[in-house]
């Protein structure tokens, strides 16, 4: 798991908090329900307004694992494809039939069955840039739906700033209640800013960012796939998929080699 995001959620809300103390306020003075419930509740009105019901679902139940995202191991995902890529050589394709079973990543273990099946090359590769795409394009909308709520919630801040304002006109009368119901006006602002700066963007940020680390492990493992079909040379496959890999994941396998060797 990559704590990133839940840890900068958290640390940025601490400050907030520790700004609050050091201003000799309480962390209660904009703790008031109705701007939080009409910034929060209208905000997720507006987000689900602006896609489907389909994609808004989805970006709440994928949620979880958006957070909990792991990245992916692409040195780990060289050996096995080089390993693969080795016994394909000695033994033949269809030597991999009782390896692509014990594959833990289904996207590899569903293409090497395909290769095993014999599916043409040019097929295949089209087949598996065809997943690549459908999870691009579904991960973008999923990051859509956070991105529009981000853009929405100070919006609506605002909105419930201008309606307690006009309370506030309607209780001129009493001037000694003016100074207290004018602060509290301001708080729907504030929670809308909170809200899209500090969750509702970063999560569409994140959503973003592990797809493009999933879509770029995908997209070696389908090089890896093709290059195990064509019977390429493992020393060779694993030296162009290492080429894809980002120069500090290289490094850092690297040292973990000279690390093992060293024990």
């Amino acid at each position: 798991m990559d704590p990133a995001t839940l840890g900068g959620i958290g640390f940025a809300f601490a400050m907030v908090l520790l700004s609050i103390f050091l201003e000799g306020s309480s962390p209660m003075s904009v703790v008031l329900p109705a701007p939080m419930i009409l910034v929060i509740g209208g905000t997720i009105g507006a987000g689900l307004a602006s896609t489907t019901l389909a994609d808004f679902t989805l970006a709440f139940t994928t949620l979880k694992g958006w957070l909990t995202f792991k990245r992916p191991d692409l040195d780990e995902t060289v050996d096995v494809v080089v390993g693969l890529a080795d016994r394909a050589r000695r033994e033949g394709l269809l030597s991999l039939e009782d390896a692509a079973r014990t594959v833990e990543n289904p996207f590899l273990r569903s293409g090497l069955q395909s290769a095993i099946d014999g599916t043409d090359p040019d097929d295949l590769r089209e087949m598996l840039e065809d997943r690549i795409a459908s999870k691009r394009a579904q991960d973008k909308s999923i990051a859509k739906v956070f991105n529009n709520m981000g853009g929405y919630a100070p919006t609506i801040g605002i909105i419930g700033t201008v309606v307690s304002l006009v309370h506030v006109l309607e209780n001129l009368s009493s001037p000694d209640e003016l100074g207290h119901m004018i602060a509290a006006a301001f708080v729907a602002t504030l929670w809308g800013l909170l809200s899209a700066n500090l969750v509702w963007l970063p999560l569409g940020a994140r959503v973003g960012r592990a797809s493009e680390l999933e879509i770029a492990h995908m997209e070696l493992v389908v090089e890896g796939l093709l290059a195990i079909q064509s019977g390429a040379n493992p020393r060779l496959v694993g030296q162009r998929l290492r080429s894809l890999m980002p120069p500090a994941a290289v490094a850092a396998a690297d040292g973990r080699t000279g690390k093992k060797a060293a024990a």
